[in-house]
C-alpha cells in the first residue's frame, strides 16, 4: 500500500539538533512545543514525556526568564529528547541556557540587541556546537519592515530573514536553520519559495497560529503540504491551540500521506455507508486509540463492505473486509479467515500486534548481522 514519493527535496545543509539531524539526506523531523509554565519542572517533564511517547523528535520550550533558564537545566537532566530553549530580548537568558545543554536556540537577533551581544550568543553557541534557529514571524515584523511594507507580506518576512542572515554572516556562522511563518497560508509559502532559491540553510516550516484542532490542521496539511511537495522543508511543527500531543500526530500523519516518513499504523478505512455491514467508524475509532504506541510502520485497511474492501485489503498488511454473515481477514493481501462483529477490534488488534512484532524480529536480525 506504501507508495513511493517522488518528490525531490531541496538540497540542504545539514545540522544537528542533539542527536537529531536537520537537513540534506536526513528524514524531515517532527517538532512541538510544551505549552506549560517552564518554571513548572514537573508538569513540564510530563508533557515532554507524552511527545515522546507520540513520537516527537524535537521539542522546543520557552524560556522567557532567569528563573526559566535554570529549570530548563533541571528539565534538560530529565529528558533524552533534544531540546530547543526559545528566547526572545534578553541576550543573557540565550547565555544561560547554552550553559545548561541546549540542543538549538531559537532566537531573533534583530531583538536581541548590540551586535556585541549577538556576537556573545554566536560565539558561545560556536564554542559549544550549537545551532541556531532564526524565527521570522509576520506578526513580530520590526517597525522600519512596517513603515516600509505598510503590513505584513511575504517581501517583508525574507527581507527580514535576509538581514538576520547577514548579521551570521558577518560573524562567519553558517550553523542555523530558519522559518519564516505567517498564519496566513500564501503569505508563508511565497516568503519560504523565496527564500529558498537564495539560501541552502535548512527550513523550519509551520502555519503559526494556525487555529484549533481541527482548523489548525487542515491550514497546516494545506499549507505545509505545498511546501513539501515542491521539496521544501527539513523539520516542521504544526502550531495547533490544542494539546501539544495532537501536533505531533497531525505532522506524522502530513509526512505520511506525502510518502515522505513512515511512522506507527496507516490506517486506511472507508468513511461507511449503508453497505457497511459492522460499526466502521466506532472500529476505527476505537483501533487508533488502542495502538497509539505502535511507532513501527504498518498498514492496515478497515473497509465496512465488500465494494471497495477486498482490493483495499489485498495491497494491506493487515486487512478487513465487511461481508455477511461473517467478514474475512486479510494477511499481506491474502484472505486468512472469518471474523465476527462483536470480535473486530480484539482480533484486529491482535493481528496489528503480531504483525507488528515479526517485523521488530526481521530488523534485530539484520541489525544482528550487521
Amino acid at each position: 500500500m506504501r507508495s513511493e514519493s517522488f518528490i525531490q527535496r531541496r538540497k540542504t545543509r545539514q545540522i544537528m539538533v542533539g542527536n537529531v539531524p536537520v537537513g540534506g539526506d536526513a528524514p524531515i523531523s517532527v517538532q512541538s512545543m510544551t505549552n506549560t509554565e517552564t518554571t513548572d519542572v514537573a508538569a513540564t517533564l510530563e508533557q515532554i514525556n507524552r511527545l515522546q511517547v507520540a513520537g516527537v523528535d524535537i521539542v522546543r520550550v520557552s524560556v522567557p526568564t532567569m528563573d526559566a533558564a535554570e529549570a530548563f537545566k533541571k528539565i534538560r537532566a530529565e529528558v533524552q529528547v533534544p531540546l530547543v530553549a526559545d528566547i526572545h530580548f534578553d541576550y543573557r537568558i540565550a547565555l544561560e541556557v547554552l550553559e545548561n545543554g541546549v540542543d538549538c536556540l531559537r532566537i531573533n537577533p534583530g531583538n536581541i540587541g548590540s551586535e556585541e551581544r549577538i556576537r556573545q550568543v554566536v560565539d558561545s553557541a560556536r564554542d559549544k556546537g550549537i545551532p541556531l534557529r532564526i524565527g521570522v514571524n509576520a506578526g513580530s515584523l520590526g517597525k522600519t519592515l512596517l513603515r516600509k511594507y505598510k503590513e505584513p507580506n511575504a517581501e517583508a518576512m525574507v527581507e527580514s530573514a535576509l538581514t538576520q542572515i547577514d548579521i551570521l554572516d558577518r560573524l562567519n556562522f553558517q550553523d542555523f536553520k530558519i522559518s519564516l511563518k505567517a498564519s496566513e497560508i500564501f503569505m508563508t509559502l511565497k516568503a519560504y519559495r523565496n527564500l529558498a532559491t537564495q539560501i541552502d540553510q535548512p527550513f523550519h516550516l509551520g502555519i503559526t497560529e494556525a487555529g484549533g484542532l481541527r482548523s489548525g490542521t487542515v491550514k497546516s496539511a494545506i499549507g505545509l503540504g505545498a511546501l513539501l511537495m515542491d521539496g521544501i522543508g527539513d523539520t516542521i511543527r504544526i502550531s495547533l491551540a490544542a494539546d501539544p500531543v495532537e501536533e505531533v500526530k497531525v505532522g506524522f500523519d502530513i509526512l505520511k500521506s506525502l510518502g515522505l516518513r513512515f511512522k506507527g499504523v496507516n490506517l486506511v478505512a472507508c468513511p461507511s455507508c449503508s453497505r457497511q455491514n459492522f460499526d466502521v467508524i466506532g472500529v476505527v475509532n476505537e483501533l487508533e486509540s488502542r495502538l497509539e504506541d505502535i511507532t513501527t510502520p504498518i498498514d492496515v485497511a478497515v473497509i465496512g463492505c465488500i465494494v471497495n474492501g477486498p482490493g483495499e485489503a489485498k495491497v494491506a498488511e493487515i486487512g478487513l473486509t465487511g461481508a455477511s454473515p461473517s467478514n474475512l481477514a486479510y494477511v499481506e493481501g491474502v484472505p486468512n479467515h472469518k471474523v465476527q462483529n462483536e470480535n473486530l477490534v480484539d482480533e484486529l488488534e491482535a493481528m496489528i500486534r503480531q504483525r507488528v512484532a515479526a517485523k521488530q524480529a526481521v530488523e534485530k536480525d539484520v541489525i544482528a548481522s550487521d
